[in-house]
Formats: C-alpha cells, sequence, structure tokens
C-alpha cells in the first residue's frame, strides 16, 4: 500500500505558506481570489450539480456571496453528480468505509477518504487528492505552534518524539485515518506515534499511555480533562512536554485543568472533516483562519453576513483546495466569531473563536459506586459505528440513567432503540457499569446548542 503523498506539490504548498505568512492581508486575499477562480472553473467542468447550479452566473468574476449556499444532506444526496471524478460513486465508497481493516488505504490508488460523525443529523464522506493532503500536510507542519521552536529545529521529521493520539479509532474518521497514513509515510514513526481507542476502559487506556510514556499527546479536549483527572490521582504517569488538541471546544477552565495536571503546555487548533486544518493557535492563544486556503463567512440565522465582533448562527466554508468534491459556500453549521483587531502575534491571517460541538463528558456510577466517566467522543462512536444511528441526543438523568431520544417513530424507532440498548449496554459494561438504565424518548426533535449543531450528549439541559 503506497500513501496518496506528492513530494513535489507538498515543497511547492510549502514555499507558499511560508510565503503567505509574511504576506499583507492584500496578498491573502489575492491568493483566495485566484484559488477560489480555479475551484470554480473545476466545479463548472466536471460537476454535474454545479454545472446546472452555476448556469446562470457570468463564467469569470461571480463574486462569491452570489454563489448558492449548500448544505451536507443535499450534497451527500446527490453525490455522484457533485463530485468532478466519475470514478467515485458514493455507494462504493460507502463500502468502502465499512471495512476497518481498509483504514487509511488509498482509495482507487490515488484518493485518501475519510468518514465523518452525524453532528447534523447526516454522516459524510468526504475523498481528498494529492493537492488537498498537500495543504493539509504544509499546515500542520508550518503553522502548528510549538512551545518548543528548538526542539521542532533540531528534530524537524521528530525523530526523539513518542506521539499519541487518543482518539476515535475504530472507523475512517479524519484523525485516525490521517494518523494511519502519516505512519505509512514515514516508517520511522511506526513507533513513535501510536494510536489508542477512546472506547477502552479507561483503566486500560492509562495503562497503555503508561507503557508507551508520550512527549506529545494528540486528543479531544474532554479526553484531555479525564487524562488530567487521571494524572492528578496518580494513575497516569507519563510526563508529556505538550498536548495538542481538537475536535470540541476548549474552554479557559478545561485549558487550565489540563495544563496544571500535565504542567505542560496545551496547543488547540479547529479542524473539520471538511477542511482538515481551519485554524491554528498562535503563541497569543489567538486561533488563526488558514485563509489562503479556506474562506469562512460567518451568517446570521438568514445567512446574511454578520459583521466582525458578533457570534455568527453558522458559518460557510470555501475550500480553495479541493477540486474532487468542491466546497463553495457550505454551511458547516459552526458558529464563529471574528476578532476586528489583528493579533499581536503579527500574522495577516484573521482570528477567530469557535464554538462547534456542545456535547459534555456524562459522570456515571460504576460496579461499586465509585465514578466511572463516559466521553462523548466515544458515545456518539459506538451509537453510530455499532447501532446505525445519527441522530439523537443521550443524557444524563441520574448516575444510572441515562436518556435517548430519537427523532424517529412506529417500527424503525423500535428498532433503531434496540439496536442502540445493546450497543450502550455492551459499551457501558465495559467500562465497568454493569447496571445502567436506559429512559426511550422517541419521536421527539434533538434539539440544537448554542453552537447551531446538534446537542447529542448532555449531563443536564442542553
Amino acid at each position: 500500500m503506497t500513501a496518496v503523498f506528492d513530494a513535489m506539490q507538498l515543497g511547492a504548498v510549502s514555499l507558499d505558506v511560508l510565503s503567505a505568512g509574511a504576506a499583507t492581508p492584500a496578498g491573502i486575499a489575492e491568493r483566495q481570489e485566484r484559488r477560489l477562480a480555479h475551484v470554480l472553473a473545476a466545479a463548472r467542468r466536471d460537476s454535474r450539480l454545479y454545472r446546472k447550479r452555476l448556469a446562470h452566473l457570468p463564467a469569470e468574476g461571480a463574486p462569491l456571496a452570489s454563489l448558492p449556499v449548500v448544505t451536507r444532506g443535499e450534497l451527500m444526496q446527490r453525490f455522484d453528480d457533485w463530485v468532478t471524478d466519475p470514478a467515485l460513486r458514493l455507494d462504493e465508497l460507502q463500502a468502502f468505509t465499512a471495512d476497518p481493516a481498509r483504514i487509511a488505504e488509498p482509495y482507487l490508488g490515488r484518493y485518501v477518504v475519510w468518514e465523518s460523525s452525524g453532528t447534523t443529523g447526516q454522516p459524510g464522506v468526504f475523498v481528498q487528492d494529492a493537492q488537498a493532503m498537500a495543504v493539509y500536510d504544509a499546515l500542520e507542519a508550518l503553522r502548528r505552534h510549538t512551545p518548543r521552536p528548538l526542539q521542532r529545529w533540531l528534530d524537524p521529521l521528530c525523530l526523539t518524539e513518542r506521539i499519541a493520539f487518543v482518539g476515535a479509532t475504530s472507523g475512517h474518521f479524519a484523525s485516525y485515518v490521517s494518523v494511519q497514513r502519516l505512519r505509512e509515510i514515514n516508517p520511522w514513526m511506526t513507533e513513535a506515534m501510536r494510536s489508542f481507542s477512546i472506547l477502552q476502559p479507561t483503566g486500560a487506556l492509562v495503562d497503555a499511555l503508561n507503557a508507551f510514556d508520550p512527549t506529545v499527546i494528540a486528543t479531544y479536549p474532554t479526553a484531555a480533562v479525564l487524562l488530567a483527572g487521571e494524572a492528578r490521582r496518580g494513575a497516569l504517569r507519563v510526563q508529556p512536554r505538550e498536548i495538542m488538541t481538537g475536535g470540541e471546544n476548549l474552554s479557559p477552565a478545561m485549558r487550565q485543568n489540563v495544563t496544571q495536571a500535565f504542567g505542560c503546555t496545551v496547543c488547540n487548533s479547529y479542524g473539520t472533516s471538511e477542511f482538515l486544518s481551519l485554524a491554528w493557535e498562535c503563541g497569543e492563544g489567538s486561533l488563526h483562519v488558514n485563509a489562503d486556503w479556506a474562506i469562512l463567512e460567518p451568517v446570521d440565522e438568514h445567512r446574511r453576513p454578520v459583521p466582525a465582533g458578533q457570534p455568527s448562527c453558522s458559518t460557510l466554508l470555501t475550500h480553495l483546495a479541493q477540486t474532487v468534491q468542491p466546497l463553495l459556500r457550505y454551511d458547516l453549521g459552526d458558529q464563529v466569531t471574528v476578532r476586528p483587531q489583528p493579533c499581536a502575534c503579527g500574522s495577516p491571517l484573521p482570528v477567530i473563536e469557535v464554538r462547534g460541538r456542545c456535547d459534555e463528558s456524562l459522570v456515571m456510577a460504576g460496579r461499586h459506586g465509585q465514578p466511572v466517566t463516559l466521553l462523548p467522543m466515544a458515545l456518539t462512536t459506538v451509537l453510530e459505528d455499532e447501532a446505525g444511528v445519527f441522530d439523537f441526543q443521550l443524557r444524563r438523568r441520574d448516575a444510572h440513567t441515562l436518556v435517548l431520544r430519537l427523532p424517529l417513530q412506529g417500527a424503525e424507532a423500535a428498532a433503531a432503540m434496540a439496536r442502540c440498548r445493546v450497543a450502550l449496554a455492551s459499551f457501558c459494561a465495559a467500562q465497568g457499569m454493569p447496571s445502567l438504565h436506559i429512559v426511550e424518548e422517541l419521536g421527539q426533535a434533538v434539539p440544537l446548542g448554542r453552537s447551531g449543531k446538534a446537542c447529542r450528549v448532555v449531563a443536564g439541559a442542553c
């Protein structure tokens, strides 16, 4: 298996990323305009869906605001018309992502494929070519802030690091696929970079991390808080020099909790299944949008522009490196606030504050009454992968009871609930919770959180 990787494209993109770091806002805007024209041309030429949707617009010079807004549900329903390569068919891709043995395997020998969670009620399948992966690789390598720049300069290939990814490893998820791809590209990382499933019992996870003794941990904020608690009580004895978080909201309290427990810096980032490396955190603690490769439009509930300094209802993404699945004014659902002032770090890239996933960890009672923490990412992975349910809310009622809400009705609802009960009972038993009571709520809509996304795992009222 040869990973999707083009050294020449990576080199060219890396030079441009370095150059853009010293550019002016006008220079960033020029890059956006040029790349948008390229993506639009590819969409008009090769995507049946976009050829029709853009037919009323001029061939050149159409302002971004004149383009129609698209949603995941709409694009997935017309997947075969959306993609620009006719060899890509949704049914075949779904069969590919259903096989865990093929995680990070190049699809058709030239594509990286991953699937998204169903936070919008609709899972997605996303295909990346070598150009898009070169952009992600360059942005991750050159813009991600490190608290140890001298170490990175002396060891750019991370040969002295032991990097632990703690996350969902049961499916073709973007983060896990990316880790496995890096291990394929860089054989020396096979032992230096390992993945640890959040679905395993906390004790087993702690033991595995103690044995590996990572110098860097990459995980979700809620998992980082869980590990911080294990470190405080002396069970987790690792001493990482850096903790990298993403995929969920990282509150100031969570950052302080993790920083104090491990005595190291926490570096946050913002990415999505649609665009892996949307924003990076600088030394000032600000999230900078990679605006030379992605355009974010904060909008209100009527999809009208929201001025800087005000939180949006949602955000539209235009992907400037993606031509296989053109993403033009794609509704992400995340709530974003653009900071009106430039950052003290000197970067020309805009600063944003993001409110994405609003899911919470659930603290339940274990076999002997001891607290057992159920991570939201683990719970959603179990319900999606094992029960095949994507639109739901799981709410803690008390230490022994979970309330599961599904918007389904009739026989379909009963069958889905039965699958969920089996999956949750098995998972919770493995976590040390043999006694679990599930209260059913059927035929009721899943409420949205403040981010505008489904509030799927909550400790109380959403």
